[in-house]
């Protein structure tokens, strides 16, 4: 059953991970639903899996890594600020908060709340006046990264965070939203290989098991979501996603209460 179980999160992780509804969030509230245990492993598999979807990453913007250097120097300085936050918190994240129902659930509805209100404010900052967006300046890139930071905390989601932050900065949706793919492959490579060094590869071969299970299925998934999100970017706002996060944790707390 426990194959099983890593096949459902690996979709969960395709599904939720580039989309601005957080992908740990969706992992630990399906965990609850599954009853899977909240061991050391499992928190661990929530990590691991993120490996899929940075492949799914390389298969499709692989290319760019390759022919635009400009853009690797631009998505590395955005990494820098996540790093030094990641390597700080990282002790107190995976022993407090990526266990916590409570966090997630807080996080998710703010998050939506928040990102309503600034689709809000934005289309009427559009209206008074257009903004001249452009390619992603040295600045802006930094700034993100420090955005990006902020989604160590489960529920808040670090594609809502980049995403909205770059939006606020004055990037449009289709550079942002790609510019977040990208960024991803950095921040989610290192925070993988963090926990498995905290974890010394400790794991028995039924665990490397559902590790590949997971990984597999949040490849595929991820393949498929981030084709589509980048077609519905092109003529639409993110607060559909908003409205969907809160009305999921109202579905939550109707179920559990």
């Amino acid at each position: 059953m426990d194959v099983v179980y890593a096949f459902i999160l690996g979709i969960v992780e395709g599904v939720s991970e580039f989309l601005p509804i957080s992908s740990t969030g969706h992992l630990i509230l399906a965990q609850k639903l599954l009853g899977v245990p909240a061991t050391e492993f499992w928190k661990s598999f929530d990590i691991a899996i993120q490996l899929g979807a940075i492949l799914a990453i390389l298969v499709l913007y692989g290319k760019r890594f390759v022919v635009e250097h400009k853009l690797i120097w631009y998505i590395l300085v955005a990494f820098v600020p996540t790093a030094v936050i990641g390597l700080v918190v990282y002790p107190f994240v995976k022993q407090v908060l990526l266990g916590s129902t409570l966090v997630v659930i807080i996080s998710l509805f703010l998050g939506g709340i928040g990102i309503i209100m600034f689709e809000w404010w934005y289309a009427r900052r559009i209206a008074a006046k257009p903004l001249e967006v452009s390619a992603i300046t040295l600045q802006q890139a930094l700034l993100i990264g420090v955005a990006q930071g902020v989604a160590v905390i489960p529920g808040v989601s670090r594609s809502a965070a980049t995403i909205v932050g770059g939006l606020a900065l004055g990037v449009d949706r289709r550079t942002i939203t790609e510019f977040s793919f990208l960024l991803a492959v950095p921040t989610m490579a290192a925070a993988t290989g963090l926990d498995l060094l905290k974890t010394g590869f400790n794991f028995s071969d039924h665990e490397y098991l559902l590790l590949m299970t997971g990984f597999v299925a949040a490849f595929g998934v991820a393949l498929i979501t981030v084709r589509w999100f980048t077609s519905f970017v092109a003529s639409h706002t993110f607060a559909a996603f908003g409205w969907y996060r809160v009305i999921l944790v109202a579905l939550w707390l109707a179920y559990m209460y």
